[in-house]
């Protein structure tokens, strides 16, 4: 299918790529094209790979891609590729926590990760459970996200969160209001037509991850 600047290929493993989500690439792309840092972005819970390709195609960046799909890294490395993008997008099998090192950095996050209650799946019968089962309240996976995220980006590093609707982004920006030591601040939300919300966090405590080569070959 297209999707927008791509052709993505996609099969019954993963989750149907819907153009409204075109939208958080969009923005991704924004985001990076107006900062000074270079360094990749890094999309989790990426499935076929769409977001994150579309995302570096548009802001020429290079790009980390993670799902605990192996089906799902199958296909977004073959995007990647059919894309035009091999050379810089490199994409990881395996839990988001594990397979990110610890002294990463990345320009930006991204992550649409599931968010339907586990007891409301049944209403999606034809889209596979990994891709849409967020846990009791449809956030399990978001919390992790937002936990990988900010220990991966700089202080001020953006960070797009793609949520079901309203009332999940105003759930997770009351826990982090609630959190003395959250290390990310919601800055904005935006609802897409036709489609979720779109959340728009940055990292604010003083704690950031290892110097990049750039940053130690300025000491």
């Amino acid at each position: 299918m297209v999707f927008g600047p791509l052709q993505i290929e996609y099969d019954e493993h993963v989750l149907e790529p819907r153009p409204w989500t075109l939208t958080q690439a969009q923005w991704a792309a924004e985001l990076l094209r107006s900062q000074e840092d270079v360094s990749p972005l890094l999309e989790l819970c990426a499935g076929a790979g769409q977001i994150g390709l579309a995302a570096a195609m548009l802001s020429d960046r290079a790009a980390v891609l993670v799902d605990a799909s192996e089906d799902a890294c199958r296909l977004a490395a073959r995007n990647a590729v059919g894309a035009g993008l091999s050379g810089r997008v490199e994409v990881r099998h395996g839990p988001m926590d594990e397979v990110v090192g610890p002294d990463e950095s990345f320009a930006l996050v991204l992550a649409d990760p599931p968010y339907i209650p586990s007891a409301h799946t049944g209403a999606f019968p034809h889209d596979p459970l990994t891709a849409i089962d967020g846990g009791d309240d449809g956030l399990a996976l978001a919390r992790t996200c937002l936990r990988v995220g900010a220990s991966h980006l700089r202080r001020g590093g953006p960070m797009l969160l793609q949520l079901r609707d309203g009332t999940q982004a105003a759930e997770l920006a009351a826990e982090l209001r609630d959190q003395a030591t959250a290390a990310l601040e919601l800055v904005e939300v935006r609802d897409v037509p036709d489609g979720g919300s779109l959340l728009h966090l940055v990292r604010t405590d003083g704690a950031s991850p290892a110097p990049t080569a750039d940053d130690e070959g300025a000491m």
